[in-house]
């Protein structure tokens, strides 16, 4: 009978629930005003007039209207928190208050004397009654009886429009929605899905108040900025955030409303997508046999997939990590109608480049292969060189040898300037793509040679992102070279479709720059991805937070902060907006008399000349 009854009230919708608690404490609260009447005269006190029961009924009368303006029936017992009884004994002392002065303002208080201390009494007596009431009911209904409802969180959906309403619906079974979350003032105050509408700068309070443990971000078509400005208000709560899937991807079917996922790191950049352009796409990769060097890596491995949705000829993986390799291979032959060719070698292997240049008539190779680890190829010149400048060269001039009609050198904002090693070897594959491309326009070819230069992509292999959640899920701490440096960022799916796009764009002998936005400390991007964990950052201003952020130190090579330009005002506009050009440097060295140079210092393994020349080589070149 017990259980039949409390699956009866725990299946009522919010308004029948509210409407139980209300009646009780009309009740409880007439009864609590009766026995203090009873507790001073020290005898049953038997109402005996109009006046006495219009007494009587005053209290809950004043005292409901308190309840409910100070929130008493918004939260659910389940999930009200200890603190809440602060709010009952507030909302009862100015219930009590305001009834002492109707009764003694009123004409009745002529005709009927109430005790001073019955006000004291019924304070005392209506918080017990009220506060016990609700924990009592939290007590019975939650841990006894339903493990389920137990396990549900407390959550706020940010965006109360139809989404965000129908994510309400569906998130019953796992979530207990205390609030809606709207920027429109419109919605405010009301009631949506049994649910009230806040302003977002009541969200401190909500979080604290209905120890809520979820926000939900709810509105599809919210523009990147809008969404990194939310997600970082949000964050600072201590809270786990997580979003309903963009427009496209709902109305892709990709997802359903039901199904939020968890925020990325990237969408705190706040960077608005801008569609591939078709046509460059279409020239560039439709119908044409493709090579990527470096296929299994972080960049190699994302030019694969989308070239590979682009209907290329076929697409060979160049790749010296066995592994990568077989990894880039087997999901990309799961595609129907694509002709993959996993080839294992090494760009320095010119032999092998040639070899597989000539059998699959390539048409177009992305240079992907680089050893691009600051700290590992300053520790390792030599290794980094071969690679990185001898495998460029390589591949470069027997792409030009065997007519490969277009050639992109992928690059880094590190060959700007260079301070370390494996910059200085990116400038240097920057200028020998450059002297090629010299030698085709001369020779009037026809092919076109180019390099891509950008900033970190987040969740490569050996950046920050990866390193950082690694931190986090140990418990910290979280390690940082110098609190002030900065990185540009922007994720690896963009990076790969806007190579690709510069690639179509060449005249021959270009330095593209892709547009990277502002850059970001590092700091601010550990403490963004330690509150997106719902977890605080441990300081002086927070000690007992979850995460402590260390500074080690700069390490040898290392940059406060990167540049795209040698000179910004050199940058000309092309037809896409998040793709500029980088107008040709004079340069007053041969690039093939410093390979052949450098060659000869390689094999008397003479790390330091090696460096010498490379960073001499690179200050001449402009």
């Amino acid at each position: 009978m017990i259980d039949r009854f409390r699956t009866w009230v725990l299946g009522l919708p919010r308004r029948g629930k509210q409407a139980i608690l209300l009646s009780f404490d009309f009740i409880a609260l007439s009864c609590a005003l009766w026995a203090s009447f009873c507790l001073r005269y020290d005898a049953w006190y038997l109402p005996n007039s109009l006046d006495q029961w219009i007494v009587i009924i005053l209290a809950p009368v004043v005292t409901i209207p308190v309840f409910i303006r100070m929130g008493l029936y918004r939260a659910i017992v389940r999930y009200l928190p200890e603190r809440a009884m602060w709010t009952i004994l507030r909302a009862m002392v100015i219930a009590t208050v305001t009834w002492v002065v109707l009764v003694f303002l009123s004409q009745l208080a002529g005709r009927l004397v109430v005790p001073r201390s019955v006000p004291l009494i019924y304070l005392g007596l209506g918080t017990f009654i009220i506060a016990g009431s609700r924990f009592a009911a939290k007590w019975t209904f939650l841990p006894q009886f339903d493990r389920t409802l137990a396990t549900q969180t407390a959550a706020i959906i940010y965006g109360a429009g139809d989404a965000g309403i129908q994510l309400a619906h569906s998130l019953r079974s796992t979530h207990m929605v205390v609030a809606f979350v709207d920027d429109n003032p419109a919605l405010h105050r009301r009631e949506l899905a049994g649910v009230k509408v806040y302003s977002p700068g009541a969200l401190g309070e909500l979080i604290e108040e209905h120890g809520v443990k979820d926000v939900i971000l709810s509105i599809p078509s919210l523009t990147a900025q809008r969404r990194k400005e939310i997600v970082a208000s949000v964050s600072k709560h201590g809270v786990k955030i997580r979003a309903l899937p963009s427009i496209v991807d709902l109305v892709t079917g990709k997802y359903l409303v039901s199904q939020i996922k968890e925020i990325d790191i990237i969408e705190l950049l706040g960077r608005s997508s801008v569609p591939p352009d078709a046509e460059l796409i279409k020239h560039m990769i439709v119908g044409r046999s493709i090579m990527v060097t470096g296929a299994g890596g972080s960049i190699g491995s994302e030019l694969c997939r989308k070239i590979a949705s682009w209907s290329p000829r076929c697409l060979v993986l160049f790749e010296a990590n066995e592994f990568a390799l077989y990894q880039i291979e087997q999901e990309l032959s799961e595609l129907q109608d694509l002709v993959i060719i996993p080839v294992l070698g090494s760009v320095i292997d010119r032999e092998r480049v040639n070899k597989v240049l000539a059998q699959h008539d390539i048409k177009v190779v992305f240079h992907a292969a680089a050893h691009k680890h600051v700290p590992l190829v300053e520790a390792n010149a030599l290794e980094g060189i071969k690679n990185n400048v001898f495998g460029t060269a390589a591949v470069a001039e027997a792409a030009y040898a065997h007519g490969v009609e277009n050639f992109v050198l992928i690059s880094t904002d590190k060959a700007v300037r260079p301070t370390n090693v494996m910059g200085a070897t990116k400038r240097w594959a920057e200028l020998i793509v450059g002297s090629i491309a010299m030698r085709a326009k001369g020779e009037e070819t026809g092919q076109r040679f180019c390099a891509v230069r950008f900033g970190n992509v987040l969740g490569s292999n050996g950046s920050v992102v990866p390193l950082f959640k690694q931190q986090i899920a140990a418990g910290g701490p979280v390690t940082l070279t110098d609190a002030a440096m900065t990185r540009y960022f922007m994720s690896i799916q963009e990076a790969a479709e806007l190579i690709v796009q510069a690639g179509a764009l060449s005249k021959g002998g270009d330095v593209f720059l892709l547009d990277m936005g502002e850059p970001m400390l590092i700091s601010e991007l550990a403490e963004n991805m330690i509150r997106l964990a719902g977890l605080s950052v441990r300081n002086e201003a927070n000690p007992h937070g979850d995460i402590e952020i260390v500074v080690t130190g700069k390490r040898p090579g290392e940059k406060l902060y990167e540049e795209l330009f040698y000179d910004s005002s050199d940058a000309e506009i092309t037809k896409h907006a998040k793709i500029m050009r980088a107008p040709s440097r004079a340069r007053s060295v041969s690039i093939a008399d410093l390979l052949a140079d450098l060659q000869l210092i390689i094999e008397r393994h003479d790390e330091q000349a090696a460096r010498q020349l490379l960073f001499e080589a690179v200050e001449k070149s402009g």
